[in-house]
């Protein structure tokens, strides 16, 4: 084993060990899920991304917003910012995952030294007072942590702003198997008739994909493997037609981390054993079983303002501005004024790209024919909205979550081109280079 696989080994091994802290950070996702993703539209967001923070900031806090925050985190204040640094040094090993922490704290602001050491290695800085120059300069370092998938550090900075607090995550992986890519229209369901990049692949193994019974009743979720360079998969969800996206989230969620039974594919039965799923036994060529897929490319990008939701996030007493609330981070009284985050993912068919920056800032207060077999074949269609999860191989841990309603239209050929052009890049986004660390 080298050098670097004993590391890799080692990484996946403390995620493992943090395996409470997976469970928590997974509670927050099917949480934020049921505010996230109620409604029509599509969605992304990434509680790991968030979830760091709160941990750092309630290693700091006091009174009320000490207890708040505890709550949303599932686990005690006083664990939180151990949890936190381990989580993500364990992250920091993942492959295929870049992920940073940044603080910038005005000029003259006292940092508590033991809760300045705490911090997990990343950047530090100091907030000028210019709120122009000082977004030029976060803004850089949300491009740079996320391959320039996100160019802006969502936090509106203000001449009283007296710290930031920010984390960056950014995932790239190839398939391990690719899809084919076809300009095609649905003939039925809430997408029929619309020229869409439609997917499709065939492989000979059932294991992929899985029958999970939620809240909300079956939901079929399939597995599509990163290639062997990277430690993650995305798993994508489909339930019953009027299923809520939040319930179909969930299931994914528990199922996903091992806390809710589900069934694999050779051990369903014959027949439409989960939505968007029909397996049955048929003659064929050889004995192998065969699983096709036909699902859809995406791409997502979502603002998230945790503010609006502060109880969910344990924020709620913190953004009282009229007294300080974490006497562990300074002597200085501070509040919470404001929390966001920025978050999107692209599904094609080489890969899946996904990054989010949160920032939480704080102011004052073919083949021969061969004899007969019977094999199992399945087919699993996604040809209506779905979800989808970013998911550690080893731990279980969500990194990403989200809601395909609005697929990706068909590209047009430019004169003399055939096959189909890639994909726009997100609105005002540029096109991905590598992330950093």
């Amino acid at each position: 084993m080298t050098q670097q696989q004993k590391q890799q080994q080692k990484q996946t091994q403390a995620l493992t060990r943090a395996d409470s802290t997976v469970r928590a950070v997974n509670r927050l996702t099917t949480r934020w899920a049921a505010l996230a993703a109620p409604g029509t539209g599509g969605t992304v967001f990434t509680a790991a991304g968030v979830w760091p923070l709160l941990a750092l900031l309630a290693d700091g806090a006091g009174g009320p917003a000490r207890d708040e925050l505890a709550q949303a985190l599932g686990i005690p204040a006083e664990d939180a910012a151990g949890a936190a640094r381990e989580l993500l040094v364990a992250l920091a090993g993942v492959r295929g995952l870049g992920t940073a922490t940044g603080l910038w704290a005005a000029a003259g602001l006292p940092l508590a030294e033991g809760w300045s050491a705490k911090l997990p290695p990343g950047s530090r800085g100091t907030l000028t007072g210019d709120p122009d120059g000082d977004t030029r300069t976060l803004d850089g370092w949300a491009s740079d942590r996320t391959g320039g998938l996100i160019e802006r550090m969502p936090v509106t900075l203000r001449q009283d702003t007296r710290l930031v607090l920010a984390s960056a995550l950014a995932l790239t992986l190839k398939w391990a198997e690719p899809f084919r890519e076809f300009p095609g229209r649905p003939s039925e369901g809430p997408w029929a008739g619309r020229a869409l990049r439609q997917l499709s692949r065939t492989t000979s193994s059932l294991d992929p994909v899985r029958v999970a019974e939620g809240a909300a009743g079956p939901v079929t979720a399939l597995t599509v493997a990163g290639a062997g360079d990277t430690d993650l998969d995305v798993h994508l969800l489909l339930g019953a037609p009027a299923a809520p996206a939040a319930d179909v989230l969930a299931t994914g969620v528990a199922a996903a981390c091992g806390a809710l039974p589900s069934v694999a594919g050779p051990a369903l039965p014959d027949g439409t054993p989960g939505p968007g799923l029909a397996i049955a036994t048929v003659e064929a060529f050889g004995p192998q079983p065969r699983l096709s897929v036909s699902t859809v490319a995406f791409s997502l990008s979502a603002e998230h303002d945790l503010l609006e939701d502060a109880a969910l996030f344990g924020l709620l007493t913190a953004t009282d501005g009229a007294r300080g609330h974490f006497p562990g981070i300074s002597a200085e009284p501070l509040a919470i004024g404001s929390a966001r985050q920025s978050a999107v993912a692209r599904f094609h068919a080489a890969g899946f790209e996904a990054a989010a920056v949160t920032a939480i800032a704080a102011r004052p207060g073919g083949a021969p024919r061969q004899p007969v077999h019977r094999a199992r074949h399945a087919e699993v269609r996604l040809d209506r909205p779905f979800g989808f999860l970013a998911v550690h191989r080893t731990s279980g841990l969500v990194l990403a979550a989200g809601w395909v309603t609005d697929p990706d239209p068909a590209a047009q050929p430019g004169p003399g081109a055939p096959g189909l052009l890639p994909p726009p890049p997100f609105p005002g986004v540029r096109p991905p280079t590598p992330p950093s660390r």
